[in-house]
């Protein structure tokens, strides 16, 4: 194109004229965007087909002199791959900076309490285009996991912290587990160690309880009580008997979470069906609240050893197991059902 010198101006519009051959180019660097768009760039693009991508979205006008400006910048081969987000009024000297320094598009993903890997994976999958199939197969590394974490577990079941992220647009399967995962840890508090020593538990088993916690719990003020009716199970090596532990293991050989138990399903044949097995299953059902983390390293000191879910979202609580058959009875005679 010949040789060329330039000016570029250092005020806030970032307008430049450009002289090549005599033949001066007004940048259209002071003309802004009309309205937002969302431009993916893959991986290995070259600058035109960049900036022909920013012709069609309406971020640039004109592709020459914004050839002629990442020459002058010296970045047309500084430009990052991914999701970008240009809102309304962008300059092509600002599409230009976010460019060439990677500033891309940032989505909210919020993941509420309770979650399963495959339920995660289908958030991810509405809300970030994240391949669910993706998502479940980095969940499940266990090597991964234990890695990340820095102990022995079977997945990252459990430890994906429900929570609201930022997350680039375009963040893949692994880089989202990842970094679920590191706020599991970042949450948890170094005083917590103490106290599984208290309880004579490890991460793992303290994570897994408390999973079962929070498929329990309707009302929040009972955490601590179902808490402590689980701890008194497993001190006297009576079995959980925890609904959420064989709704998990029918969604593992299924896919899909029974709502509804029926007497026939607390039969299925899994490790993780409580109903079957004594002690904990091999590891969490979901990912627990830091409520319901906090109420099972801290149960209350109660003798209860059984619950029954009204109607009303909360559980009537009972020590001895006639106590519990009539509290049962009681709850269907007034028609407000029981689990």
């Amino acid at each position: 194109m010949g040789a060329f010198s330039g000016r570029l101006s250092a005020g806030s519009r970032r307008c430049a004229v450009i002289t090549i051959g005599g033949l001066a180019l007004l940048l259209s660097a002071c003309t802004s965007s009309a309205k937002p768009a969302r431009v993916v760039l893959p991986p290995g693009a070259s600058f035109s087909a960049v900036t022909d991508s920013l012709k069609a979205h309406q971020v640039i006008s004109n592709t020459q002199a914004f050839k002629l400006m990442a020459r002058v910048r010296r970045v047309e081969r500084a430009v990052h791959a991914g999701v970008y987000e240009f809102p309304a009024g962008t300059t092509p000297w600002k599409a230009l900076t976010m460019l060439s320094t990677g500033q891309k598009a940032a989505l909210r993903f919020t993941v509420p309490e309770g979650l399963t890997i495959p339920e995660v994976a289908g958030l991810a999958a509405e809300k970030l285009g994240v391949r669910a199939d993706s998502f479940v197969s980095a969940g499940r590394d266990s090597m991964a996991a234990s890695q990340v974490l820095g102990t022995r577990v079977p997945s990252f079941e459990g430890f994906l912290r429900p929570e609201t992220y930022l997350v680039p647009a375009d963040i893949k399967a692994r880089e989202l587990v990842r970094v679920m995962a590191e706020g599991f840890k970042s949450e948890w508090k170094p005083e917590w160690n103490a106290r599984l020593d208290s309880l004579k538990m490890s991460q793992l088993e303290l994570v897994t309880l408390a999973s079962i916690v929070e498929g329990e719990a309707r009302a929040d003020e009972e955490r601590e009580t179902i808490a402590g009716v689980y701890h008194n199970r497993l001190r006297i090596g009576m079995a959980l008997q925890a609904d959420p532990t064989v709704q998990y293991a029918i969604s593992l050989k299924k896919g899909k979470r029974k709502p509804r138990l029926f007497i026939r399903d607390y039969g299925f044949n899994s490790p993780y069906n409580t109903y079957l097995h004594p002690g904990l299953p091999p590891g969490p059902v979901n990912s627990p609240s830091r409520r319901s983390i906090e109420a099972t390293l801290y149960p209350a000191n109660v003798r209860y050893l059984y619950f029954v879910a009204d109607t009303t979202g909360h559980h009537v609580f009972s020590t001895t197991y006639g106590e519990h058959l009539r509290a049962i009875r009681k709850i269907r005679n007034t028609g407000r059902g029981a689990r």
